[in-house]
């Protein structure tokens, strides 16, 4: 499975595999610009090593870029010949906690502008969290809504939707029914 142009969402939780199926998806492209989204965290062994293996995994010929608050800029910036792979937005949602409520509906705004005017695919994981554990802070329980509303609203434009779980990759839109 190979995809062209559109916007593709990958969706799933911790470790179920999403990002090496994003990858899977892009990987026999030859321009491809993959999208950092995550704080780099330089003392955190455990982090450290999940970044390794991304690295490890990836051809080599792709571009990497880092993104944090700038990620709608950032991606119209970025070539648009270059397929996109963003990975992931929880770390773009992350830099964007302190935004207030319009501030953060307009980033979302921007962001869905910036990904589906692209002549290439955009493939772009996003993680699921609402799965687990309510929250116990409010930044955490602001974290999981804006999460899920942004995945929600990239949805509604997205040319495929892939839910990873266990290392399985379902098609939600032959599988799925809108709600």
């Amino acid at each position: 499975m190979e995809v062209e142009q559109g916007l593709v969402l990958v969706s799933g939780p911790s470790r179920s595999g999403k990002s090496r199926w994003a990858e899977t998806l892009l990987q026999h492209q030859d321009a491809v610009t993959y999208v950092a989204t995550a704080a780099r965290r330089e003392h955190d062994a455990s982090w450290q090593e999940r970044l390794r293996l991304h690295r490890e995994r990836r051809p080599a010929h792709w571009s990497l870029v880092e993104a944090e608050a700038n990620l709608p800029a950032l991606i119209t910036d970025i070539d648009p010949n270059h397929h996109l792979l963003i990975d992931a937005l929880g770390g773009y949602v992350a830099w964007c906690l302190e935004l207030e409520h319009e501030q953060w509906q307009n980033a979302c705004q921007q962001l869905i502008k910036s990904l589906t005017m692209r002549q290439r695919a955009a493939v772009v994981v996003i993680e699921e969290t609402g799965w687990g554990v309510v929250p116990p802070t409010a930044i955490g329980g602001l974290f999981r809504d804006r999460l899920g509303s942004l995945a929600q609203a990239l949805e509604q434009h997205s040319q495929r939707s892939w839910l990873v779980v266990q290392g399985r990759a379902l098609d939600l839109h032959a599988l799925g029914i809108p709600v």
